[in-house]
């Protein structure tokens, strides 16, 4: 099957594996920004297969996982408004809020659908002229473009009872913030993949530039990392830090134009609440001011109430790469992928999720 089995090769893996083995004699902790790289490494246990000199490190890069409890409370609130359609994908639903999650106010009596796109959301809006419809606007930049376009859509059609709760984030902001906070000292980054699709490249400039780390984009296979991995050693032990990409047939170096366009004339960047790192600036998307009506904060009267955070979840931790899931009290025990007390278990990119599946094949 093409773009799969030759990713999978296991003799082409085990030759990268020695290669690695062979050059590293520097320490390198890198840290994989994106959590479907982290899922990619448990399972098919690549972190053991590494030389000692090699330290896999999962960051933040899950954006159910960074979605702060406040944001997630907005989310639940709407969700009880009168007449109120709220739409979301299905990582969000049993994500648990300060008091609740979408999950149980849907068992409550609110109107809470799943979806797959944008343009589900869309068709209820059209097929629900006299009721509010509000898409929960999660994601990267990966995802940001076709929010946008909804809204796009929506405005050429005259919709007036489509609206999004954007809680979209930008990438780099949030890496920089983990550098200048210090908590974590790194020799190279694994750029996320398919946020890459659309940023390119290039937005990971400034990690190489200004803090000396090198940068290699991954694809998701076994071989992606492992390649991945040999450059980022081969930079290292080069003392050299530059961006490159080791997922050619996704990514460019200036990225996908006509979505970063679409994402630009829709969205303005903004403050955001990310989980555990707090308010990071510029690393948000909100609507312009043209495209307010479609607005739901702006548009809807309703109060989240006070955010409360979880008792002993380590989350936020985790999320910052100082902790792994291992080290939370609660792990397997009273949080499980049936009971989640934070969104790292219930996400299917969350670090707790992929520790509890795989982690006897990724430690």
């Amino acid at each position: 099957m093409k773009f799969v089995d030759e990713f999978r090769r296991s003799e082409l893996s085990q030759g990268l594996i020695r290669s690695i083995s062979r050059i590293s004699t520097r320490k390198a902790r890198l840290m994989e920004f994106c959590g479907g790289h982290t899922v990619a490494i448990m399972k098919h246990g690549l972190r053991q297969l590494l030389p000692p000199t090699v330290e896999m490190l999962s960051g933040p890069g899950c954006p159910v996982c960074v979605t702060d409890n406040a944001d997630l409370d907005k989310a639940i609130a709407l969700a009880g408004l009168p007449g109120m359609i709220l739409t979301t994908f299905g990582d969000m639903l049993k994500v648990p809020g300060s008091r609740s999650s979408l999950q149980e106010v849907r068992a409550g009596g609110a109107d809470v659908r799943l979806v797959y796109s944008t343009m589900d959301a869309l068709q209820m809006a059209r097929e629900n002229p006299s009721r509010p419809v509000v898409f929960l606007g999660i994601g990267f930049e990966t995802t940001a473009p076709t929010v946008a376009a909804s809204v796009l859509q929506a405005r050429q059609e005259g919709l007036r009872n489509y609206h999004i709760l954007s809680l979209h984030k930008v990438c780099p902001p949030a890496i920089k913030a983990l550098l200048e906070s210090g908590e974590v000292k790194l020799q190279g980054l694994i750029c996320p993949g398919h946020v890459s699709t659309i940023t390119g490249s290039r937005a990971w400039e400034f990690v190489a530039r200004d803090y000396g780390i090198p940068c290699v984009v991954s694809g998701f296979e076994p071989l992606d990392i492992l390649q991945c991995v040999h450059m980022l050693v081969e930079q290292i032990e080069h003392s050299e830090s530059r961006v490159e990409i080791a997922y050619r047939r996704g990514v460019r170096e200036e990225g996908n134009l006509k979505a970063l366009d679409i994402m630009a004339s829709t969205f303005e960047v903004a403050p955001a609440r990310w989980r555990g790192m707090g308010k990071v600036p510029d690393s948000g998307l909100r609507l312009k001011k043209e495209y307010e009506r479609f607005d739901a904060e702006a548009v809807f009267d309703f109060d989240p109430g006070p955010t409360l955070e979880p008792e002993g979840c380590i989350c936020g931790e985790v999320l910052r790469a100082v902790k792994t899931p291992r080290e939370c009290p609660l792990f397997s025990t009273v949080c499980t992928p049936a009971t989640p007390v934070g969104p790292c278990m219930v996400s299917a990119e969350g670090s707790c999720s992929a520790y509890y599946l795989y982690g006897a094949s990724g430690e």
